[in-house]
């Protein structure tokens, strides 16, 4: 038996609580470069604990839905950023804590140029794109020690296309 998931367009407002949209959105806060480039400032909450920020680029296989998720994980030690090099949306899977433990999933879709940032311990999906090339610039702590922690869910979701 499995437990069904629909994804919601991804909003800054509905994701706030696991972390941040990375988008180029509205007005600039600030016009650089001679009046020719719109800065959208400081977009971000980066978390880092012992270690530093890095910057990585993930090349992950496309994903299609119906999507199975049966795990989850966390970074208790930094936020995890992932920017999208190419005009492709994504699947984005997050989790509030429940003691310890992950609660009900959520599922966001994002709108192609959307980037997410992830809050230091929150349990989402691993990095699922929906179509090639898969290729992501990730900010993430570079440290000693472990920081990921995965779960398992005894009962799989299934995630499905969302309703046009």
């Amino acid at each position: 038996m499995t437990q069904t998931l629909i994804p919601a367009p991804l909003t800054a407002e509905a994701f706030a609580p696991f972390g941040d949209v990375l988008e180029a959105t509205g007005v600039p806060d600030k016009i650089i470069n001679q009046g020719l480039c719109g800065r959208w400032h400081d977009c971000a909450r980066l978390d880092f604990g012992d270690g530093r920020a890095g910057i990585s680029v993930f090349k992950a296989e496309p994903r299609t839905l119906p999507y199975r998720l049966d795990m989850v994980e966390r970074h208790p030690d930094g936020s995890q950023a992932f920017i999208p090099l190419s005009q492709c949306a994504f699947l984005v899977i997050v989790s509030a804590d429940d003691q310890g433990c992950p609660g009900t999933p959520r599922a966001f879709l994002t709108a192609p140029g959307q980037g997410i940032n992830l809050l230091r311990g929150t349990w989402h999906g691993v990095l699922t794109p929906l179509q090639d090339p898969g290729l992501f610039a990730v900010i993430d702590r570079i440290g000693p020690g472990p920081n990921l922690e995965e779960h398992w869910f005894d009962t799989p979701y299934r995630v499905l296309p969302g309703q046009d």
